[in-house]
């Protein structure tokens, strides 16, 4: 009796494993466009993550000044043979500025995603729209539509 438990709970194992695809928890890869720079995706469950991107504002700007950090949540996922689709939407915020300057921003994306299923890759385009709070030059509230292309490779 006792191998028999032993057996179907082993077995029962095994069909559940084959039957959820593996989830990585950690991404890094590029992200092009406004802002760009190095990505970091850090899974917190199966629906949540926090996006971590550094590098530069804008392409004209010739030295590292942008960073943010971005809270996302997912609430729906396209399934395909090959890939899944999913669409996030966070709520973050981002330092940047210039030589001297530090501003700050809160910002929504919404990010939609082609996670290959049978490869650890993920493509990805992104808009944003970030409200810069603090701007040591600007008396009002500032409106941006950030947005660009990137791609992570999962670990």
């Amino acid at each position: 009796m006792r191998r028999l438990v032993v057996t179907t709970f082993v077995f029962a194992i095994v069909l559940a494993a084959r039957a959820t695809p593996a989830r990585a928890d950690f991404g890094i890869g590029i992200f092009l466009g406004d802002p760009s720079g190095l990505d970091l995706k850090i899974g917190l469950t199966n629906r949540t993550s926090l996006d971590i991107v550094l590098g530069f504002e804008t392409f004209r700007d010739t030295h590292a000044n942008y960073g943010h950090l971005t809270y996302l949540v997912t609430p729906v996922v396209a399934h395909g043979d090959s890939v899944l689709v999913p669409i996030r939407l966070g709520i973050g915020a981002a330092l940047y500025g210039g030589t001297g300057d530090l501003d700050f921003a809160v910002r929504a994306p919404v990010e939609v995603a082609l996670r290959l299923r049978n490869a650890p890759l993920e493509f990805y385009g992104e808009l944003a729209l970030a409200f810069t709070l603090f701007d040591p030059h600007e008396d009002a509230l500032q409106a941006d539509l950030q947005g660009g292309l990137g791609f992570r490779v999962f670990f």
